[in-house]
């Protein structure tokens, strides 16, 4: 039998900085990335496509059922979304898209037609998965789990500088009430909220920078013999 292909797990809360440590973490070690976010914020905008609300609990979950999802790469190395073909690789990163991702999310049906989805990622040499229940209910069985998080007013700061880099017209206290609304449906909600991991290491970015909280994951990296 062949030994099972290693995941590295990384949750947290929205702005705490695991997209960003996720996607340097599978570059360096060369393996495989889940952005399992993505998944949800495309079945929240496919429902903004086909006309469904996202509180139609039942329409939502037959969206996720069949969701017609495909990535792919650009040249300058963005990853690309399309859905049924259509591009929505800007429209599934605006506060609008986060805001349909929790709210899907929250839907157990949406979460059991997207599990095994992601479980089907895991293949060789390894993989590096990033989401808000990676940990706890994807892959439970997986040799190094990371928790991130960062206080809500750093997370919102650094949330309003990307979308102000990018030309949108943000507020930051509306931000603020945004991220705290998410962080309260992410973490009551029945279906895997979102909690630390029992075997979690958990780090605090508030005051670190990015290139501190990755030396601080490398390290443990290095610890399990993952960057050989």
């Amino acid at each position: 039998m062949l030994p099972p292909v290693p995941v590295i797990t990384v949750d947290g809360p929205s702005g705490a900085g695991k997209g960003t440590i996720s996607h340097m973490l599978a570059e360096r070690l060369g393996w495989h990335l889940l952005d399992s976010g993505a998944l949800y914020r495309v079945t929240g905008q496919a429902c903004v496509i086909e006309g469904v609300s996202w509180d139609d609990y039942s329409a939502v979950a037959q969206i996720a059922r069949h969701l017609e999802v495909a990535f792919s790469t650009a040249k300058s190395g963005e990853i690309l979304v399309a859905y049924k073909g259509l591009d929505v690789s800007l429209a599934i990163r605006t506060e609008e898209g986060g805001r349909g991702a929790s709210k899907v999310a929250a839907i157990p049906a949406v979460r059991e037609a997207l599990l095994q989805r992601q479980r089907e990622l895991q293949r060789s040499p390894g993989l590096v998965a990033d989401g808000r229940d990676m940990g706890t209910v994807v892959f439970r069985n997986a040799p190094l789990k990371f928790f991130l998080t960062a206080s809500v007013l750093e997370r919102a700061s650094r949330r309003y500088a990307q979308l102000i880099a990018k030309g949108e017209s943000v507020s930051l206290p509306r931000l603020l009430e945004d991220i705290e609304e998410r962080d309260t449906r992410d973490r009551s909600r029945e279906a895997s909220p979102l909690v630390p991991a029992e075997d979690a290491i958990v780090i605090d970015s508030s005051a670190s920078s990015i290139a501190e909280v990755f030396e601080r994951v490398m390290h443990e990296v290095r610890n399990k013999g993952f960057d050989e």
